[in-house]
């Protein structure tokens, strides 16, 4: 059994074999008087665009993992530090938002390297875009890109790092691949024995749990483990999860310490600050997310090139319903599917907030596409992470029957990620 070690308020616990009694000390220690001393220090809440759904914060005085700074910088002192970050990276003081590269620094951290996951440090390059190696013109840090050819770091990539920090924002999907490149940085970390320190931060889609479960034999860099589309984890669990199920290559586990978030519940609304990608430019994109991503593998649009990306669908072999969009370059969109061309579909920009992954979009658009052997293209199947709800879709069968086909695969998972759980069910 993997062995956890967690620090709070400066304080550290001893190692504790037994999870639950892990979670239990964990959240006992996340109570009112915690509260009491953040009560003034709120997260700021940007919004970027023009979201359609707002941006509440129930519970004011979360601090996420990076704001609960006195617990993990005494570990950074007098080590070389490493840290795997992007603009989502966000320290909250006094109500304003700094980046973590930047908080660390000014902390007197020796920070060496920063490690870059898909879309570049700064979060501004498209999907898929290769990144290269580079180096920030603000802090002069060099930068290790890990997307493109190199998503796990090589040794000599982690040479003269004693310690790595890891504060990436997770959506709570399978196919978000920030989760995919943390897979890797744990592994990384375990083969060449450095400490890995894991800054918790809120899953925005809650504790959602849905969709078809990934089958081995599907496994990519959109989906590397056997769990459902909606994990309804923090990214900090998800890590003790990759630990506790050996997911790791030859079954390494690594040296994990998750810094968790203070004041927060699995069922609190949670804002980003920040866009976590640029595509995902509000609330209402990162509820849909997961619902709506599964076009990705068809010959839909999903609003990329204009700015309700996530928000819409449509494509030119779609009827013309009344609305219509035509995408064209813009950021995170350089060449945006359908560029110029006029898309035929739905706004969702406004439609109620979503509790489960939704698919009659998907099936409506398949079912209203006159040429169906073109629908759907190789990809669907790795973002599904199984053959079968293409299948499904094509043998006509209805969403309520498809997601009965689920209910296995999601109740086996829950029972296999509730040891890892800090915030409760």
């Amino acid at each position: 059994m993997v062995s956890y070690s967690f620090l709070l308020g400066g304080v550290k616990f001893p190692k504790v074999k037994n999870t639950v009694l892990f979670s239990f000390i964990l959240m006992a220690a996340c109570g009112n008087s915690v509260k009491e001393k953040t009560k003034d220090n709120r997260p700021e809440i940007i919004d970027n665009t023009q979201p359609a759904i707002s941006n509440t914060i129930q519970a004011e005085a979360i601090k996420t993992g990076a704001d609960n700074f006195e617990a993990y910088l005494p570990l950074l002192k007098n080590k070389k530090v490493g840290i795997v970050t992007n603009q989502t990276g966000i320290v909250t003081l006094n109500g304003n938002n700094t980046n973590v590269v930047d908080f660390l620094l000014d902390k007197k951290v020796d920070l060496k390297k920063i490690y870059a996951p898909e879309h570049g440090f700064r979060g501004t390059a498209d999907a898929g875009e290769l990144i290269k190696d580079g180096k920030d013109t603000q802090t002069g840090l060099p930068i290790i890109s890990l997307y493109g050819n190199n998503k796990k770091p090589k040794p000599e990539q982690l040479e003269g790092i004693d310690v790595l920090v890891f504060d990436l924002q997770d959506v709570g999907a399978r196919f978000f691949t920030y989760i995919s490149s943390l897979h890797y940085i744990m592994e990384a970390c375990a083969e060449n024995g450095i400490p890995l320190i894991l800054l918790d931060r809120p899953n925005p889609n809650g504790g959602i749990v849905d969709g078809p479960t990934l089958e081995k034999e599907n496994t990519s860099f959109v989906g590397m483990h056997t769990i459902p589309t909606m994990h309804g984890l923090t990214i900090g669990e998800y890590g003790k999860m990759i630990n506790g199920q050996k997911w790791l290559k030859n079954g390494v586990q690594c040296q994990l310490t998750v810094i968790p978030c203070l004041n927060y519940k699995r069922t609190t609304t949670y804002s980003i600050p920040v866009k976590p990608s640029p595509n995902l430019p509000n609330d209402q994109a990162i509820n849909l997310y997961a619902s709506l991503c599964f076009f990705e593998g068809t010959n839909v649009s999903l609003g990329r090139g204009t700015n309700k990306q996530f928000q819409v669908y449509g494509s030119p072999y779609l009827p013309n319903t009344g609305f219509s969009f035509t995408p064209a370059p813009n950021e995170g969109a350089k060449d945006p599917q359908y560029n110029g061309k006029v898309c035929y579909g739905e706004d969702l920009s406004k439609y109620p907030k979503v509790n489960r992954i939704e698919l009659k979009w998907l099936i409506k658009a398949h079912n209203e596409t006159a040429d169906k052997s073109k629908f759907f293209i190789p990809f669907f199947t790795k973002l599904a992470g199984t053959t079968q709800l293409q299948q499904q879709i094509e043998a006509g069968k209805t969403e309520n029957e498809i997601r009965e086909s689920w209910k296995p695969g999601l109740e086996e998972f829950k029972k296999m990620r509730k040891p890892y759980l800090i915030y409760g069910e």
